[in-house]
C-alpha cells in the first residue's frame, strides 16, 4: 500500500510563507502533488506534519481551515490508494496522483452535473435536464459558486444545503425535490466509481408531503367558464387555456402546447405525451372548437395559440406563456373570490376530482391522464376502449 506525507517546502526568502504538498510513496518510488495552501514555516509542525492552531482569532481560524482542507485531501488520498489495493493489480504513483488531479478537476460536483446535463439533453429529456439545471443554480447559490470535488460531498454539507433551504422559506416538498436530484447525480458518480456511497443523504427529508388542496369543484369551474372577461383579454386568454387543459382531461400544459395540427383528425385527437411517451386520444368536441375559433388560425405547426412561430425557441416560448398564463390566473383567482393559487396544474387536478365525484372509476381517470405510476394498474388498463374515457369526459362537460 502506498504511503502520504504532508510536507511544506520553505521558502527560500525569509518570513515569505512556505508551501504545503504531499509526498506519494510506493514501491520506493516517490511522486509530489503541489497544492496552493500556503503558511509561515513557524506555523507549521514538521513532527506531526500539521498547521499549529495558534495566533490572532483570525489567523486561528485560517489555520483551522487549511487544517481541515488538508485532512480532506489525505483522506482522498487514503480512498484513491485503498480502491487500487483492492483491484489487486500492480499500480504505480504515477497513478495515485493522476487519480486525485482528475478528483479536483473532472470530478467536481458542478462540472459533473453539468456533465449529466449536456447528456439529458443530447437524448431528449429537455424537462428533466432543467430540473437538474434548477438544482445547480440553487446549490452554486448555497456555496456562493465555489465548487467542490465529489467526495467532499458529506451529510453535514448536505444537511446545511437543507437548512439554507429553509431559511429562503422554501417548502418541505421543494427542498426535498432539490434533495432527490442532488441525490440522483451522487448515486450516478458512485456507480461510475468516483466516489464510494457514503450515504450523504440520510439525515435529509426526501419524501413526498400532501400538498394543499389544489382542485376546483365542479360549480367553481363553471364559474370560471361563464365570466364575461371581454374586458381584459389577457385574463380572458388565461382562461382559455385553463379551460382547454381542463377540458382536454387536464392535460398538462407543455402537451397542450405541442400539440399540432396533425394530431387532430377524425375527430380525434391523438398526442403522445411528452413526460412518458404514453400515446393518448381525445374526442373532439363542440366545447373545444369554440376556444379554438375565438383565436386566429395558428401560423405555425401547433394547433393552439400558444407557441404561434416554429423555430429553435419553441422550449422558451412555451415556458415564458407559462409564466405569463399562470400570472393571469392569479388576476382570474383575484375576480372570481378564488382563494387557492390558481395556476394550469390545478385545472388538471380538477379535471380528476371532478371525474371522481361523478363516480368514474380510478382505472379510467387515470387512464384518461395518461398516468404511468403504477405498472400493474397500466397493464389493465391498456386493454380499456377510449370510448369509455370520452363518456367519462362527456359527462363531465355536460355539468360546466
Amino acid at each position: 500500500m502506498a504511503s502520504i506525507k504532508v510536507k511544506l517546502r520553505v521558502s527560500s526568502i525569509y518570513g515569505k510563507e512556505g508551501t504545503v504538498y504531499y509526498q506519494i510513496i510506493h514501491q520506493r518510488i516517490v511522486k509530489q502533488i503541489s497544492t496552493t495552501y500556503h503558511i509561515k514555516s513557524d506555523e507549521w509542525d514538521s513532527r506531526n506534519d500539521c498547521p499549529i492552531i495558534a495566533g490572532s482569532p483570525e489567523r486561528m481560524d485560517e489555520l483551522r481551515q487549511l487544517s481541515e482542507d488538508i485532512r480532506h485531501d489525505r483522506n482522498r488520498l487514503i480512498r484513491i490508494i485503498t480502491k487500487l489495493d483492492r483491484r489487486y493489480m500492480p499500480y504505480t504513483t504515477a497513478e495515485v496522483v493522476n487519480e486525485y488531479h482528475k478528483c479536483v478537476t473532472e470530478y467536481m460536483l458542478f462540472v459533473f452535473i453539468r456533465s449529466i446535463i449536456s447528456q439529458l439533453k443530447k437524448n431528449g429529456r429537455i424537462r428533466t435536464s432543467e430540473t437538474y439545471q434548477s438544482t445547480l443554480n440553487c446549490f452554486k447559490e448555497y456555496r456562493s459558486h465555489k465548487d467542490l470535488p465529489l467526495d467532499c460531498l458529506t451529510s453535514e454539507i448536505i444537511e446545511e444545503f437543507e437548512s439554507y433551504l429553509h431559511t429562503k422559506g422554501l417548502s418541505p416538498n421543494t427542498t426535498s425535490f432539490y434533495m432527490r436530484v442532488l441525490r440522483a447525480v451522487y448515486n450516478r458518480a458512485v456507480e461510475q466509481g468516483i466516489v464510494d456511497q457514503s450515504f450523504p443523504f440520510r439525515h435529509v427529508y426526501t419524501g413526498i408531503g400532501k400538498t394543499v388542496k389544489r382542485a376546483l369543484p365542479i360549480h367553481v369551474i363553471k364559474l370560471i367558464r361563464r365570466m364575461d372577461l371581454s374586458a381584459t383579454p389577457v385574463v380572458d386568454y388565461a382562461r382559455d387555456m385553463f379551460m382547454l387543459s381542463f377540458i382536454f382531461r387536464g392535460m398538462s400544459f407543455i402537451d397542450m402546447a405541442y400539440l399540432q395540427k396533425s394530431d387532430l383528425r377524425n375527430g380525434h385527437l391523438t398526442y403522445r405525451r411528452r413526460k412518458t411517451g404514453q400515446l393518448l386520444m381525445i374526442k373532439w368536441t363542440s366545447e373545444m372548437q369554440s376556444i379554438l375559433d375565438k383565436y386566429p388560425k395558428n401560423q405555425s405547426r401547433y394547433l393552439l395559440p400558444i407557441i404561434t412561430k416554429s423555430g429553435e425557441h419553441d422550449r422558451s416560448v412555451y415556458r415564458n406563456m407559462s409564466h405569463y398564463i399562470n400570472l393571469n390566473l392569479k388576476q382570474l383567482a383575484k375576480m372570481a373570490g378564488i382563494t387557492i393559487p390558481l395556476t394550469l396544474y390545478v385545472a388538471r387536478h380538477s379535471w380528476a376530482s371532478a371525474a371522481k365525484s361523478k363516480g368514474i372509476p380510478i382505472s379510467i381517470i387515470s387512464e384518461g391522464m395518461g398516468h404511468d405510476s403504477e405498472s400493474t394498474t397500466q397493464i389493465y388498463l391498456s386493454s380499456l376502449d377510449t370510448s369509455a374515457i370520452d363518456k367519462a369526459n362527456s359527462l363531465i362537460l355536460k355539468s360546466i
